[in-house]
């Protein structure tokens, strides 16, 4: 009996753990989960530099002028490393990256870290007010939709939320903030219309970004409370007579939030990579703003900089969520592969 409950045990490991991981899938996942977060962000950093590169140009003239001397061009193109063959620049390009060093930008003539460190509170403020008005949003408004077209019920409402959602959803961020800016700023002038310059200079560009997200949502939360609606565990705790507030927030919430923290993990990812063009309408002195004018300029290492503050920031976000999904369902840790 005890031979044939370890083969039994054994065939229920997932394929190719072994040891120690099988026996604790926390291991698993989280050794599993670095490494490709280590990947990815490999990728990245090899994406960012080859892309820079690819721009057509010489970033040192059109950082120094026209008319600059041709002997400064050359002076400035060796400091930085520019003259060497692309492979030793690749590999002084990661080597760098992995000390903290991402040299200085043509522009500002400041170190890249110091001028994405004075960008990035703008960003990530809107970003974070983006989302917590998503959350704050989508979640209510779904699962009410869910509760009031269950069975269905009142078709009108339900033709109604799917109709607006998924106009809000469709508009563009940047096109949204430019209607709202011609409503609330210029004909209303209840607004600012650009800058941060206090809390009403928040308003529009958090709108902008978290108007469509929070529609499309809400549209999930609605689809998955229909579903959880349907469980047993819904039905028996309606049969105890439960109060409504215990049957949807401790019964319905809980279950819903797997796929929502999900696609809550997507969409603020949209909203950091958003917040490019958004901030360009209201000119935010984010980092949105500074990486349009540096891919203009032409400064390589503040383009790289960004990108990789971007690019490092989606994949921290993503791997954040497996956790959270992780820790909300333990079985998922068992499932992955």
């Amino acid at each position: 009996m005890v031979a044939v409950a370890g083969r039994d045990l054994d065939a229920a490991r997932p394929p190719g753990v072994t040891g120690r991981a099988a026996a604790n899938p926390w291991l698993r996942f989280a050794v599993r989960r670095l490494v490709r977060f280590v990947v990815s962000l490999w990728v990245l950093v090899s994406a960012a530099w080859a892309i820079v590169h690819a721009i057509p140009g010489n970033p040192v003239r059109a950082a120094l002028g026209v008319t600059a001397p041709q002997a400064l061009v050359d002076q400035e193109q060796a400091a930085l490393g520019l003259d060497q063959p692309l492979l030793a620049q690749y590999w002084h390009f990661l080597t760098h990256v992995v000390t903290g060093r991402l040299g200085t930008s043509l522009t500002y003539r400041l170190p890249v870290g110091q001028v994405i460190g004075a960008r990035l509170p703008a960003t990530a403020e809107i970003a974070g007010l983006a989302f917590a008005v998503v959350v704050l949003v989508a979640v209510p408004l779904g699962m009410a939709a869910g509760v009031l077209t269950r069975g269905d019920r009142h078709p009108r409402s339900e033709l109604a939320f799917s109709a607006s959602t998924g106009i809000v959803a469709a508009i563009p961020p940047f096109l949204l903030a430019i209607g709202l800016v011609a409503a609330f700023a210029v004909a209303l002038h209840l607004l600012p219309v650009a800058g941060r310059s206090g809390p009403a200079s928040y308003v529009l560009p958090v709108v902008s970004l978290a108007a469509g997200p929070a529609m499309l949502l809400a549209r999930v939360v609605r689809v998955e409370t229909l579903r959880v609606l349907h469980e047993d565990y819904m039905r028996t705790a309606r049969a105890k007579r439960l109060p409504a507030r215990l049957v949807y927030l401790r019964h319905a919430l809980p279950n819903l939030l797997t796929s929502t923290l999900t696609i809550a993990g997507l969409v603020l990812s949209g909203l950091v990579a958003g917040t490019v063009l958004v901030e360009t309408v209201f000119a935010w002195p984010g980092m949105g703003t500074a990486l349009v004018q540096s891919i203009l300029q032409k400064d390589f290492p503040l383009v790289q900089g960004f990108a990789l503050v971007y690019g490092s920031a989606v994949l921290l976000i993503n791997l954040v969520v497996d956790v959270l999904i992780a820790v909300v369902d333990p079985r998922s840790t068992l499932r992955d592969q």
